[in-house]
């Protein structure tokens, strides 16, 4: 049993370190701001659950656990809401790539404060005539 728990947390350390690695070259390797903050959070945040299912396995005393659950939430809560800010910062200081982005949500938002009508409902703006006042 001991041979398998150790095993067990082999797999779970190096798996945790694999996905904090794909999340750095993610960082490196992507071409934009959005992609690139879309592979810094999801796998960082798992790779951070596995390695400390691993840590508490390892430690195998239950007085840890608690912590490394607190520790794992306060990284599930603050990673995607911190790209979540990035992500809004990054587009409307004009670092996203717009031209690849397949669905854009947020223009029409970011349209509505900057022409100043912040009261009644957001404009729905066909694509095509956005894409023609661009040019």
């Amino acid at each position: 049993m001991e041979l398998f728990l150790d095993i067990l947390v082999a797999v779970l350390l190096i798996l945790g370190c694999l996905m904090s690695l794909i999340a750095g070259i993610g960082l490196l390797t992507f071409p934009d701001m959005l992609t690139r903050m879309h592979a810094a959070t999801k796998p960082q945040v798992l790779g951070f659950l596995l390695i400390f299912a691993g840590l508490a396995i390892h430690l195998r005393n239950w007085n840890i656990v608690p912590v490394l659950i607190l520790a794992w939430a306060m990284q599930l809560l603050t990673a995607p809401v911190s790209a979540h800010m990035i992500g809004r910062s990054g587009y409307r200081t004009k670092h996203a790539a717009k031209d690849t982005l397949f669905s854009d949500e947020l223009r029409q938002v970011v349209d509505k404060v900057s022409s100043g009508s912040a009261t009644g409902a957001i404009p729905v703006v066909d694509s095509e005539d956005h894409e023609q006042d661009g040019k």
